[in-house]
């Protein structure tokens, strides 16, 4: 396994090229004793479903995974809570606002991003919307679409965790058990 620093040679601190592996997730420049670990980044997933108990999903715009589905959602900013993030990803990709959500479950995910892999922890949200609002995509998404059960087929999500998260909410959303 290539350690998730490989292409990080010098040190961020002071320049050096003494930039040495630490252990498994971190490095430490020999010169002045910086440590850089490689923690997971926070990112948000929303799980919208419509008064037709339709899921809300993305065609996303941009690499990675160009032209797949997705959920609404993306990386939690720095002073942000996940929470706060999840909310602020909706508005930003479908123009709705989240008027309550409720935690599901989190998966891990490895997001490759300009040839970087980015290591998430994904919090997926329950998320209703307030009803005043048209929803139209923004920013990362192409296209938005209501999807029944039989659409939400897990291969045609673009990102691991994605696919993962519609795997394991497919039981409980035929089921009826994930309603407010």
């Amino acid at each position: 396994m290539t350690h998730p620093l490989s292409s990080f040679n010098y040190c961020p601190r002071c320049g050096s090229s003494g930039f040495e592996v630490n252990d498994f997730k971190s490095k430490r420049c020999r010169e002045c004793g910086f440590t850089y670990y490689h923690n997971a980044a926070a990112a948000t997933v929303a799980v919208v479903f419509d008064a037709e108990g339709r899921l809300l999903a993305c065609r996303r715009a941009a690499d990675p995974a160009r032209g797949t589905l997705d959920l609404p959602g993306g990386f939690v900013d720095a002073g942000e809570s996940v929470e706060d993030g999840c909310r602020r990803e909706v508005a930003e990709e479908t123009g709705g606002r989240v008027e309550a959500m409720r935690f599901l479950f989190s998966l891990p995910n490895v997001y490759c991003y300009s040839g970087f892999e980015v290591h998430t922890a994904d919090s997926f949200f329950l998320c209703r919307l307030t009803p005043d609002r048209p929803l139209r995509p923004h920013d990362d998404a192409a296209e938005l679409l209501w999807l029944s059960p039989a659409e939400a087929q897990p291969e045609l999500f673009g990102l691991a965790s994605i696919r993962r998260g519609v795997e394991r909410i497919l039981p409980d959303w035929t089921a009826g058990r994930l309603a407010w």
